[in-house]
C-alpha cells in the first residue's frame, strides 16, 4: 500500500536558521497522525512542506506516491511550475490556526469560492455541497452569516467545511484550536473526531494531547527540527523512553 505521506531526509532552513533536520516519517492512508513538540521544534514548517507552502533545501517529500514540488528524471529534480503546483495542492486540505476566512464572503460563499474558481465548478452545484458542509460542521443554521458574525469555533469550523469542499485526500490541520476560548475547543475537535471516523488521513499539528490519546493511531514528538520520539499515541505518552518527551509532556499533560 502507498504511504499517503513519505518524508525521506527532509531539511528545511530559513537563512542561518536550519529548522528541519532531515525528517524520516511515513503516514497511511485513513491514518491520524499527530505532530506534538514545543513551539518552534519545526512541526508546522514541515507542515506547510507537505503542501509547498515551503519549498525543502534537501531530501524527498511524497504524497499518495508523487513527489511534492518536484519531477525526477534520473536523478535529478527539476522543480513543477505554479500551475502544476496548485493542480496537486488541490488534493491536500489544509486548516490554519488562524480561520483565514474572506470576511466580506458569508460562511455559505467561503465553502463555495474554491470548488468554483479552481475547478470551475456549477454554482449549484458548489452551494449543494457547501450546504451539506456546514450542515456536517454542525453550521446548517449559519450559512448566512458573515466571519464577524462567528465565534471563534464556529469560524474554524467553516473554514474546515472549506477545505473539505475540494474532496481532499489528506487534511492538514495547523494548530486548528490553538487560537480558541478553552470551551470553544471541543466543538472544533469534535468535527475532527468525525473525519477520522469516516476514515479521513489527517496530520495534525496540536497541543491538545487528549485528542491526540484518544483519536490518533500515530504520535511524533519533534524538537529542534528532529523526530525524538514517535510510535502510538497512548504508547507515547504514558510511557515516554526519551528524557526529552518526558520533560516536555511533564509540563503539558
Amino acid at each position: 500500500m502507498t504511504a499517503m505521506v513519505k518524508s525521506e531526509g527532509v531539511h528545511k532552513s530559513f537563512g542561518a536558521a536550519h529548522v528541519l533536520k532531515g525528517i524520516d516519517l511515513e503516514v497511511a492512508p485513513r491514518e491520524v497522525f499527530c505532530l506534538v513538540g514545543p513551539s518552534g521544534s519545526g512541526k508546522s514548517t514541515f507542515l506547510r512542506c507537505i503542501n509547498h507552502l515551503e519549498k525543502i533545501n534537501a531530501g524527498r517529500l511524497y504524497v499518495d506516491g508523487d513527489l511534492v514540488g518536484y519531477r525526477q528524471r534520473g536523478d535529478k529534480l527539476y522543480e513543477l511550475k505554479d500551475s502544476e503546483v496548485a493542480a496537486k495542492r488541490r488534493d491536500i486540505g489544509m486548516v490554519f490556526q488562524r480561520f483565514n476566512l474572506f470576511p466580506h464572503m458569508t460562511a455559505l460563499e467561503n465553502v463555495m469560492e474554491a470548488p468554483m474558481q479552481v475547478k470551475r465548478e456549477a454554482r449549484a452545484v458548489a452551494r449543494a455541497r457547501a450546504e451539506r458542509l456546514l450542515d456536517r460542521v454542525g453550521l446548517g443554521d449559519k450559512v448566512g452569516n458573515y466571519p464577524a458574525q462567528l465565534s471563534g469555533g464556529q469560524q474554524q469550523r467553516v473554514a474546515i467545511a472549506r477545505a473539505l469542499a475540494m474532496e481532499p485526500k489528506l487534511m492538514l490541520f495547523d494548530e486548528p484550536t490553538s487560537a480558541l476560548d478553552p470551551e470553544l475547543v471541543g466543538e472544533v475537535l469534535d468535527v475532527m473526531r468525525g473525519l477520522a471516523e469516516e476514515g479521513m488521513t489527517m496530520i495534525v499539528v496540536t497541543h491538545e494531547m487528549g485528542f491526540a490519546r484518544e483519536v490518533g493511531d500515530s504520535i511524533v514528538f519533534m524538537d529542534d527540527g528532529v523526530v525524538v520520539e514517535s510510535g502510538h499515541p497512548r504508547e507515547v505518552l504514558t510511557n515516554p523512553r526519551h528524557e526529552r518527551t518526558k520533560s516536555f509532556l511533564s509540563k503539558v499533560l
